[in-house]
């Protein structure tokens, strides 16, 4: 069994213009760990804070289903297929990139500093037609349990969006000495990312912005002293994408 801890302070850091605060869970763009390139069909995680009126511009992708969360303040999307949305506080995008799209992401406040959490997952399969969906889900759907908020296509668990490979994702707001469960089945593993306060999984003591890469775990217990707010990804121990 293996709980494995990543310190806030263990993520790569990089800051650009004043624009852009990011936190990089795995190899991404120029920074390259030839040790740190993933966690099963998990590719990239990238914890974004973007100032006001500032973003990213159009630029390609494929191949990837792109799950973004938006933690605080809200996104504005648009692409090349004709999409454009504003994502808040509690939504969630999915962007099936497939054989190619090309899209921007802006902080669509003159105001305020918008949070998200940037989630790539290998797609099941190459050259799939890109497509986009977002969902919105209030806080208190999230209080004191999981939430679906990204399952597998074909599955059926609530207004959770569908990505193209065998993986599910959940967020939580666990309030004072509260405590809850996950069970997962055999052949699974997790990714756990504390996106604010304080939280301890399986005797495992995390705070804001740690991370926990979960092996061989049959069950997990989260609980908090104070209040936590948490992500969740079940990942299987082997996919295949197919071409």
């Amino acid at each position: 069994m293996t709980i494995k801890i990543v310190k806030a302070n263990k993520h790569f850091h990089h800051e650009e213009d004043d624009w852009l605060s990011t936190y990089w869970h795995f190899s991404f763009d120029f920074y390259h760990d030839s040790h740190n390139m993933g966690f099963g069909p998990l590719r990239v995680f990238n914890d974004d804070v973007i100032k006001p009126e500032k973003g990213f511009g159009f630029h390609p992708h494929r191949d990837m289903e792109i799950v973004t969360y938006v933690i605080s303040g809200q996104l504005e999307h648009r692409d090349d297929k004709g999409n454009h949305g504003v994502i808040s506080a509690g939504e969630v995008q999915r962007m099936t990139a497939g054989r190619g799209i090309i899209h921007s992401e802006f902080n669509h406040s003159k105001e305020e500093s918008l949070r998200l959490l940037q989630i790539w997952i290998q797609a099941d399969e190459r050259g799939l037609v890109p497509s986009w969906e977002q969902q919105k889900f209030d806080t208190d759907e999230r209080r004191n349990r999981f939430l679906p908020i990204v399952i597998a296509k074909g599955a059926s668990n609530g207004r959770a969006v569908h990505i193209h490979q065998n993986v599910s994702m959940y967020v939580a707001s666990l309030g004072p000495a509260k405590q809850i469960e996950y069970v997962l089945a055999p052949e699974r593993k997790a990714y756990f990312f504390v996106i604010d306060g304080y939280a301890t999984i399986n005797g495992n003591k995390m705070q804001k912005q740690d991370a926990a890469r979960i092996e061989d775990e049959k069950s997990l217990s989260i609980n908090t002293d104070k209040s936590a707010e948490l992500l969740l990804i079940d990942l299987p121990e082997r996919y295949n994408v197919n071409k």
